[in-house]
């Protein structure tokens, strides 16, 4: 354009100059200067159209922050364990004579569970009671007749030694014969029998289980990396897989040492006794270790970028358009990070479409929700 506009001044400059120099001159001088103002505005307004034809508007979601207490958890695999789950054995070798519970019957400490036959025994004792009277007397007639200076010490001390010989024996037997009796040491419940009547036992084969349900508790072992993050009353979220079901408890104890060869250390923790659960039964725990002191800024980790110097930031909006804010991340947990520095309530994050957003770019809001 400009080039057609420089030939036409030249044609009228020929022009003048053939019929009138000065006049002519002074009318093309003014006319050159109309048109290159016209060409001016000609460029600024191709210019604005090119700018219009690029400039883009983004349509994005937004979010008013609300401050909130952020926690974090340890998440571990535990078992349930009674303290209190004796399996029980018959003390003497025996034949089963009496299974005196059924398996589910609750029990108290001391009830004889089972017994052995004992019928050698009571015979022993019987014969030995009988020796154990003559002998009682011989020792009361012997001590009285003593006390009245009446026989020799010899025959005193001999009826005394016969006496407490007697009563080692009785006890002896009276102790083989509570042995032929399995009893239960705690208060709980039957949860195993395992032995039949006319059967053969003896010293270290099961015969029944008792179980106290009353004092069931959650163990887990735990790497020596948390050690200083556990602590006895930490909250602990448990959820039961298989039985659906979830609660809230503590911490209820936090060992100190490590296990030198695995590297863990143990936790505990009391379980519900309201609740049916059952002994070596998997469950799932989450420890909370930290919980922030005030309420902060929590965002889903994916909205925080980082920018060319490796600082993290997110993009808000301000007037409609995206502004840049650089923040100071805190602990992460589950995809979420708080936010400790950077962005306040007052600030209003963009959420969906803010990875096509640059810092500058105006904005279309649209927070409709989308099914």
């Amino acid at each position: 354009m400009k080039h057609s506009i420089n030939l036409i001044l030249l044609a009228l400059f020929i022009a003048a100059c053939s019929d009138n120099g000065n006049k002519k001159l002074e009318e093309l001088t003014k006319r050159e200067g109309e048109l290159k103002a016209e060409l001016l505005g000609i460029q600024a307004e191709i210019k604005k159209l090119q700018g219009d034809s690029v400039k883009k508007t983004n349509l994005v979601s937004t979010e008013q922050l609300t401050p909130q207490i952020f926690k974090t958890y340890i998440n571990v695999q535990a078992h349930v364990d009674a303290d209190e789950n004796v399996s029980l054995a018959a003390e003497m070798p025996g034949t089963v004579t009496k299974i005196n519970v059924e398996v589910g019957q609750d029990v108290k400490k001391g009830t004889v569970l089972a017994e052995t036959d004992s019928r050698v025994i009571q015979q022993s004792l019987a014969d030995l009671q009988v020796n154990a009277e003559l002998v009682n007397q011989l020792y009361e007639k012997q001590k009285a007749l003593w006390d009245q200076k009446i026989g020799t010490e010899v025959q005193f001390l001999s009826a005394k030694t016969n006496k407490e010989s007697m009563d080692k024996k009785l006890a002896t037997l009276q102790e083989q014969l509570r042995m032929t009796k399995i009893v239960s040491p705690i208060d709980g419940t039957v949860d195993a029998i395992d032995v039949k009547l006319g059967q053969l036992t003896a010293p270290g084969m099961p015969a029944i289980r008792i179980i106290n349900f009353n004092n069931l508790k959650l163990k887990s072992d735990l790497a020596e990396s948390y050690i200083s993050k556990v602590h006895k009353g930490d909250q602990v979220l448990v959820y039961f897989p298989d039985l659906k079901d979830s609660l809230t408890a503590k911490v209820n104890y936090a060992a100190r040492a490590i296990n030198p060869i695995s590297r863990t250390f143990n936790v505990e923790i009391n379980l519900d006794n309201k609740k049916e659960y059952h002994p070596n039964q998997i469950a799932q725990i989450k420890i909370n270790d930290y919980t922030s002191a005030t309420p902060v800024i929590v965002l889903p980790v994916k909205y925080i970028q980082t920018d060319f110097n490796g600082k993290p930031f997110v993009l808000v909006n301000e007037n409609n358009k995206a502004t840049k804010r650089n923040v100071k991340k805190g602990k992460e947990y589950n995809s979420f990070v708080e936010v400790l520095e950077g962005i306040s309530a007052a600030d209003e994050l963009i959420t969906n479409g803010f990875e096509n957003v640059n810092e500058g770019d105006d904005l279309k809001i649209n927070n409709s929700k989308v099914n």
